[in-house]
């Protein structure tokens, strides 16, 4: 793991890049990627030779880390055995892993639908609702992140919404709970949980219960901020929904698969879904793959009717079978129990401390690998560091924190006036402690920014 220079190379993967590939969510002319030369564990290096301690896990999803010699192998032997083969039949990797992931949803989440990420999983875990219920309308949260497709953008909570909104999609948002920034005027978290589900059951019951076919929700909202909900909330909204005949969709692209130190975030809750969308950690991303999981009643729907939605790619080979041997992995080497263990041990008061040294951290949160810093101009105000969807010369104070972390070997998840520490859930605690070190230098670029 030892990384070597070679800039020409480097400079010739840059080049390439700037004239043939068109980056996701990017000013293309305003952007320089770093080329990455390789990876291992929870690591990956540049062309000069530069290492970086990953606490981004790529986008959340090496929840294994980089190169994993067990999926590794695992796909080569599929790759050898059988490459690809269309969904209709019936294949032993793409049993296997749906067999392996239904053991570990919780409920009666048995079936498994297959797609090739989380934006797809969400876009038929929508249209399986609409069809289970006859209703049109879906009801999602600010402050979230349902993917990039056309459904599942209209049905995001955050400004990547904007330019694709449709207006026109039968989607309502709603605000969920966040006390942090209380929409309610809360002071405590049962004040927010129970005005968060009192307004949530205002606003069905001003757009019409029986127009209302889902809600979704990510059961801890990722991207957005890592709220993670008060005690009871999901209960509550599980309980509106059942009263209406509303179903209840939880998103776990990304905290899914270890990622909260359970096998799904919905167990720290003891709340089952009727419907629950995977990707991401399923195969650590390694081979393109997502899910839905269904309940036996909405399974039932689709019995003896057709369901009309698909994909060539539906259960891939190499994709299940890196399934497969991920979820082996987790359970042969605990790394759901080590994302539970030193989150609660080393990341939770290793940050709560960095907390009382850094006037800049506003509020530390999170879970198992699943933690946020609130970053801020003033403490008492709670002013963000940087406004609502900054850029450019407003996002000066953020761009800075994430040069100084980089420059101390620590590559950040910066995502607008937050850091996620978000590394892979089997790092050790060693790795952990050296990015927390680099985190709190970094923070020292942020708190300049204060006062």
């Amino acid at each position: 793991m030892t990384p070597q220079p070679n800039p020409e190379a480097g400079a010739a993967v840059k080049a390439a890049d700037r004239d043939h590939v068109f980056h996701s969510w990017s000013a293309q002319e305003l952007i320089d990627p770093l080329a990455v030369a390789g990876a291992e564990g929870s690591y990956f290096w540049d062309y000069d030779g530069r290492r970086y301690l990953d606490f981004s896990s790529g986008l959340v999803y090496t929840n294994v880390g980089y190169q994993h010699p067990k999926i590794v192998a695992a796909i080569q032997e599929q790759a050898a055995r059988m490459t690809t083969f269309a969904p209709a039949f019936a294949i032993e990797a793409r049993s296997e892993a749906a067999r392996l992931i239904a053991e570990r949803t919780p409920g009666d989440l048995d079936k498994i639908f297959f797609t090739n990420g989380g934006a797809d999983a969400v876009e038929h875990a929508i249209r399986m609702a609409r069809l289970h219920t006859g209703r049109p309308k879906v009801l999602s949260a600010y402050r979230s992140y349902h993917g990039g497709t056309q459904q599942a953008v209209n049905i995001t909570g955050d400004p990547r919404r904007w330019a694709s909104d449709s207006g026109t999609a039968g989607v309502v948002h709603f605000w969920a709970p966040y006390l942090y920034r209380s929409r309610f005027y809360a002071e405590t978290e049962e004040q927010e949980c129970a005005r968060a589900l009192e307004h949530l059951e205002t606003t069905i019951a001003f757009e019409g219960p029986s127009t209302v076919a889902a809600i979704i929700l990510e059961t801890i909202p990722g991207t957005a901020g890592i709220m993670v909900p008060p005690p009871g909330y999901l209960a509550g909204v599980r309980e509106i929904c059942d009263k209406h005949g509303i179903v209840f969709v939880l998103d776990e692209v990304m905290a899914g698969f270890g990622r909260t130190g359970e096998w799904f975030a919905a167990d720290l809750f003891d709340v089952t879904p009727d419907l629950l969308t995977f990707a991401k950690g399923v195969n650590s991303g390694y081979v393109p793959l997502g899910g839905v999981a269904i309940s036996g009643a909405i399974a039932e729907t689709f019995g003896k009717r057709p369901y009309p939605g698909g994909l060539t790619y539906s259960g891939h080979p190499l994709a299940c079978a890196a399934a497969v041997a991920t979820i082996d992995v987790m359970a042969e080497e605990g790394v759901v129990e080590n994302a539970a263990r030193l989150g609660e041990s080393v990341v939770g008061p290793e940050l709560r401390a960095l907390a009382e040294r850094h006037p800049s951290v506003g509020e530390v949160r999170g879970v198992g690998m699943f933690w946020a810093l609130e970053l801020v101009r003033d403490r008492e105000t709670r002013e963000p560091l940087v406004p609502y969807n900054a850029a450019g010369e407003a996002n000066a104070p953020m761009a800075a924190f994430a040069a100084a972390a980089k420059k101390g070997g620590l590559w950040p998840f910066v995502n607008m006036n937050r850091t996620h520490v978000v590394p892979p859930c089997n790092i050790s605690e060693a790795e952990l402690k050296e990015g927390l070190a680099a985190l709190d230098s970094a923070l020292s670029v942020a708190d300049e920014y204060t006062g």
